[in-house]
């Protein structure tokens, strides 16, 4: 190593831990090496949404506890020490919240649900003729509050398979994957998040130094006195932030025909629609059979829609995630044990779906946990990410 005003000095030497073995590959490789060893973003959403599907087609408690612990297994494995991927945790507590919501709404409101086991007898409030078939207290029955519980554990469970995803997925990398009809939304939500701790830091430093000078930072007179501080600095550097981007060239748009327009739009639309008939069919036992139809052209429709309309946003990407074969089978292995659920639960309604009147316990089907099982197959093609 030459010095550029002097004599050759000698390279730094970097310490190495005691244990590790000597590495003989130049930084670059290290790092395209951790690259390919990465997933596919959109991999990891396509694998959390199906279990988050699956999980709407039962009530079952065992194959929800399922699904829960192998979303679980595969992001405690798997995710990164990044801060994003902290928001597991998250989701986890506000799936238990709406659990215990929903019991208190079974108990507080009512259900429809008949029961013969009286747990409790709360005092019932009259309520006016306009307001008839809801009840305000009276008898707490074990059989709605065990329906209760089951409706609250699928919702649960689909918050933590959402919470896994968010764990999991890079929000960075994520972004250089939208389509470019979606990329500026994207840039939004992106800076959007950003700015949130730079807010939530300004608001601790200012409350610190109103604290240290003896002025109240509690209350309405501290909050107006904190948040007017907040918003200026979030202004400058919102007006700091487009003036960068503009320079480079954030927001430019190509020369796109009328017709290329109006079928974009009408695409897209039409897209949109069709797919939240497609999933209100398949929600409905009425609708299953135009719902999968439905539901498959609508998807159609709006990937053809982003993509003629990812023609007006001239954009390049640097060093793009590649969709191999890992990023197939993680997507593979959610969706094959949704479409899994999905046919159990119309060939054995009552193993998945278990009744509560009467009051029974449930049992854990083979095939359907045999079939929520492949959910783990991400934590055996996926290395593990090392810090």
């Amino acid at each position: 190593m030459t010095s550029p005003d002097g004599p050759p000095v000698a390279a730094r030497a970097v310490p190495r831990v005691p244990g590790e073995p000597r590495s003989t590959a130049p930084v670059g490789e290290g790092v395209l090496a951790r690259r390919r060893a990465t997933v596919h973003p959109g991999a990891w959403w396509l694998w959390a949404i199906s279990l988050g599907t699956a999980a709407t087609r039962t009530t079952n408690p065992l194959l929800l506890a399922l699904l829960i612990a192998a979303s679980a297994y595969v992001v405690a494995t798997h995710r990164s020490p990044a801060p994003w991927a902290r928001s597991y945790t998250a989701f986890a507590k506000l799936a238990l919240a709406v659990l215990l919501i929903r019991l208190v709404f079974a108990t507080v409101l009512g259900s429809p649900i008949p029961g013969t086991h009286t747990l409790l007898t709360l005092p019932e409030i009259p309520l006016p003729h306009w307001a008839q078939g809801i009840r305000l207290g009276g008898e707490v029955t074990a059989e709605a509050l065990v329906f209760a519980a089951y409706d609250g554990l699928r919702l649960a469970t689909l918050l933590v398979c959402v919470g896994a995803a968010n764990a999991l997925a890079s929000p960075s990398r994520l972004l250089k994957s939208l389509p470019g009809a979606l990329y500026e939304t994207g840039v939004a939500v992106v800076v959007a998040l950003t700015f949130a701790p730079h807010l939530i830091a300004d608001v601790q430093r200012l409350r610190a130094a109103r604290r240290l000078r003896g002025r109240p930072d509690r209350g309405i007179r501290g909050l107006l006195q904190v948040g007017l501080p907040v918003l200026e600095g979030a202004l400058e550097r919102s007006v700091a932030l487009a003036a960068a981007m503009e320079s480079r060239g954030y927001g430019r748009t190509a020369e796109v025909p009328a017709r290329v327009r109006r079928t974009t739009a009408a695409l897209t639309l039409g897209g949109l629609l069709g797919i939240c008939a497609g999933t209100y069919g398949l929600l409905t036992a009425e609708g299953g059979s135009y719902g999968a139809p439905l539901l498959l052209a609508g998807i159609a429709a709006a990937l053809a829609g982003l993509r003629l309309g990812g023609r007006r946003s001239p954009r390049t990407r640097y060093r793009p995630d590649p969709w191999d074969l890992r990023a197939w089978l993680v997507t593979g292995s959610g969706v094959a044990v949704a479409a899994l659920l999905t046919l159990a639960s119309a060939r054995a309604p009552e193993a998945l779906h278990p009744g509560v009147v009467p009051l029974t316990a449930p049992t854990l089907p083979l095939w359907p946990a045999a079939s929520v099982l492949l959910a783990l197959l991400p934590a055996l093609v996926v290395p593990r990410e090392r810090p």
